[in-house]
């Protein structure tokens, strides 16, 4: 969702500011960048192709006002097969370069869920052609979340269950302690490449069993001690 900024300073009407909802409280979450890491837990890297013994880890970004928290994923248009990738939300309340691993979780302010919904067919044309995959990652609600949970209410959740059920049949199911590149790394590893920010959001990966999803398909998932998701396709 986005927050109303004052326009009066701009030349044209600047769009609100993208932001997640915070569990009990009337706040938001400001959203500034979206990080993605890909293949993040081996079962998926496999059933996708790929040894996930031989890769360092590897992130796209989607943008900030891809986020929705409506409970409803409009089907894109352009494509025939969109598919669905529950994951856990890292979210940064400060940011820095370099980062070590052991300090690294002195940056979180919390965790949510979210779903990387992702136009499979343009991501596939995209990966032959050697071209960038924001086409079939960073579309317009491409991203459902829930609200935020502040890590010192949960504190920094290292194992438990994520799952995705559709039309209730469990699609995807696996564990937070399967993640190949685990919270601190990830973080370690992106501010080496990027001056993270207060307001940055990691995607942390999927377990394996994504699939294709239809319109008036029903979406519920969870991570385990953190937060459930539900959404309709529309």
């Amino acid at each position: 969702m986005n927050a109303p900024i004052d326009n009066s300073a701009y030349v044209i009407t600047p769009p609100g500011i993208a932001t997640l909802p915070v569990e009990g409280s009337d706040k938001l979450f400001p959203i500034h960048r979206i990080y993605c890491v890909g293949r993040n837990y081996a079962e998926h890297a496999i059933e996708m192709g790929h040894d996930p013994n031989k890769e360092p880890p590897f992130f796209f970004q989607k943008n900030p006002d891809n986020v929705i928290t409506n409970g409803t994923f409009p089907y894109p248009d352009k494509s025939s097969d969109v598919h669905y990738e529950v994951e856990m939300l890292v979210v940064l309340g400060k940011g820095g370069r370099n980062i070590p691993a052991d300090k690294a979780l002195d940056h979180v302010w919390g965790y949510g869920i979210g779903l990387d919904m992702t136009r499979r067919d343009l991501q596939g044309e995209a990966k032959k052609l050697g071209r960038p995959w924001e086409v079939g990652k960073a579309f317009e609600d491409s991203a459902p979340c829930s609200a935020l949970v502040p890590a010192s209410k949960i504190g920094h959740p290292n194992q438990g269950k994520v799952w995705l059920n559709v039309n209730g049949v469990q699609r995807q199911v696996g564990d937070l302690n399967q993640m190949i590149w685990k919270v601190p790394e990830m973080i370690e590893y992106l501010s080496g490449l990027f001056e993270l920010q207060a307001g940055d959001v990691i995607m942390s990966g999927t377990p394996a069993g994504v699939g294709p999803i239809q319109r008036g398909d029903h979406m519920e998932g969870g991570v385990e001690g953190v937060a459930t998701l539900d959404v309709k396709v529309v």
